[in-house]
């Protein structure tokens, strides 16, 4: 497939998706001591469209490159951006492609795409235990990073979390916030 601009991108998800593309934004800045182009692309969709954008991002390119899904708790909502990179490899023509999808919180749900990047199994998952985030039809929905003991429904990445406090640990050699300041247990 030839390669599109980023404007030619932009108007290509303006084209699939209709109203339920919300805006695209491209950047462009000079990097290194060559000063090469380092262009990004931001495109905002509503949630009903994140299925058909992520599947409209792999027409572009067969196989996207998928970094992560960073998360931001905005209040009543959920941010999730999905990180790409398309033409990756190819020098001076790679462009960052960031996929964001606004959730309410009181539906916090989000469909499965590792049955088209299977790797974004593990940021999913991370999703899932950090934000509260359920992905629908994830094939492995176990936890990643909390531990076990750690009751279902508590999630530390929620501005709105108020129970994480009483299930924090000091690790050992280490001293609690606020306890023995200046004090130390062996001199």
């Amino acid at each position: 497939m030839e390669r599109l601009t980023p404007q030619e991108i932009v108007d290509s998800f303006k084209k699939a998706l209709g109203d339920d593309f919300i805006d695209g934004t491209i950047y462009e800045r000079e990097v290194a001591v060559k000063k090469n182009r380092f262009r990004s692309i931001w495109i905002h969709v509503r949630k009903k469209a994140f299925r058909n954008a992520v599947e409209h991002i792999c027409r572009i390119q067969q196989y996207p490159h998928f970094a992560i899904i960073s998360s931001s708790d905005l209040g009543n909502d959920v941010e999730l951006i999905y990180h790409f990179t398309i033409y990756y490899g190819n020098h001076l023509e790679e462009l960052s492609l960031g996929l964001r999808v606004t959730l309410p919180k009181k539906d916090l749900t989000i469909p499965t795409i590792t049955d088209l990047i299977p790797g974004a199994i593990f940021t999913e998952r991370e999703t899932q235990e950090m934000m509260g985030v359920e992905v629908i039809d994830i094939p492995d929905g176990r936890r990643l990073f909390l531990v076990g003991d750690l009751p279902e429904g508590i999630y530390p990445w929620r501005k709105d979390e108020k129970k994480l406090e009483e299930y924090l640990r000091v690790l050992p050699g280490r001293k609690p916030k606020g306890k023995d300041k200046g004090k130390d247990k062996e001199g």
